[in-house]
């Protein structure tokens, strides 16, 4: 019998969406709700990745956006230890940890910037100081909140699509505009300076001002995507289909357009992989291979094909745009 999410969650957005899956045949993957709301998550994790990933890869920032999705661990830590402490439940307790998490985030996002400033230390050495501690930290308040368990370690690392609810996809939907606000204000001076940060300087474009912003927005984007894609993957959508786009690319909007595009693409490949191909055992039970590594081994595997097919390409595009040669008379 087919699920209905009106019966488990009355919000408006589940209700809508399930009347939508009744109308597809059985044995279609869109009359099931999860499908349809695993599919909805990854389109907006993908443009919301997809936008910034230019950036990303840009700046240098890959390391950096790691080391953001690993320290919303100490967020969770913590969400966990006042869950304990006021004896708060799950419903209670779940948009104080989102919002623990992003907090704590941006501040570890700040303080990696502000820090490298101060002490001339090289970026990579000054994040995995961070790293550190952030792992260090949230050890400390999963260990003291013990015995109460609000998310899965499993859920956290690899990210859980098919448990995405409304309330989830308004969120994502809600970071996806703030996302393309952001960079309809700023993504002129972030490419610039990435570029030429002297040059950006002297015709008085915000650097700073521009860089603080953007980690802010990228602690937002990586603390409120872990739970479709996980904190062990979200920076592959990040990274991944960008360095693909910039073997295939010759300028910075090329490169925007083709991350978007190839974030999408992989994300929704990947979920259709991992719905439609089962491995069977030796009992004769069937596995369904998870969403998010399903999504990143399809990432992985266009960043290698884009190696051999990029250079001919670019070649390619170098040819058409070369003049004529003249004929000599």
């Amino acid at each position: 019998m087919r699920r209905r999410l009106d019966d488990v969650d009355p919000f408006w957005l589940d209700r809508w969406l399930g009347w939508l899956t009744e109308q597809f045949p059985e044995g279609n993957p869109l009359s099931s709700p999860n499908y349809v709301h695993a599919l909805l998550a990854i389109l907006l994790v993908g443009l919301i990745c997809g936008s910034v990933g230019s950036l990303v890869v840009g700046n240098r920032m890959a390391f950096f956006s790691d080391a953001l999705a690993h320290c919303a661990f100490a967020g969770v830590g913590l969400g966990l230890l006042i869950g304990l402490v006021t004896g708060a439940g799950l419903a209670e307790m779940k948009p104080w940890i989102s919002t623990i998490m992003v907090g704590f985030g941006i501040l570890v996002g700040l303080g990696i910037a502000f820090v490298r400033e101060k002490t001339g230390q090289a970026s990579d050495t000054v994040i995995g100081v961070f790293f550190a501690g952030a792992i260090g930290f949230g050890a400390v308040m999963l260990k003291a909140a013990t015995g109460r368990e609000f998310q899965s370690p499993e859920s956290f690392l690899f990210g859980d699509l098919v448990s995405t609810d409304g309330h989830d996809l308004i969120t994502l939907f809600v970071v996806a505009l703030i996302t393309f606000g952001f960079l309809i204000w700023m993504n002129n001076s972030l490419v610039f300076a990435s570029f030429n940060p002297s040059l950006a300087i002297s015709r008085q474009i915000p650097v700073r001002m521009a860089n603080y912003l953007f980690i802010v927005l990228l602690a937002i984007i990586v603390n409120l995507c872990l739970r479709a894609i996980g904190a062990l993957l979200i920076n592959a959508l990040l990274i991944v289909p960008a360095a693909t786009a910039a073997n295939l690319c010759r300028n910075m909007r090329q490169l925007f357009w083709w991350s978007i595009g190839l974030c999408l693409f992989a994300g929704v490949a990947g979920q259709w992989l991992s719905w439609e191909v089962m491995v069977g055992t030796s009992r004769g039970t069937k596995i369904h291979p998870g969403e998010s590594g399903s999504i990143v081994v399809v990432s992985v595997v266009l960043f290698f094909l884009s190696m051999a097919i990029g250079p001919r390409l670019k070649n390619r595009m170098a040819r058409r745009r070369q003049p004529a040669a003249s004929v000599p008379g």
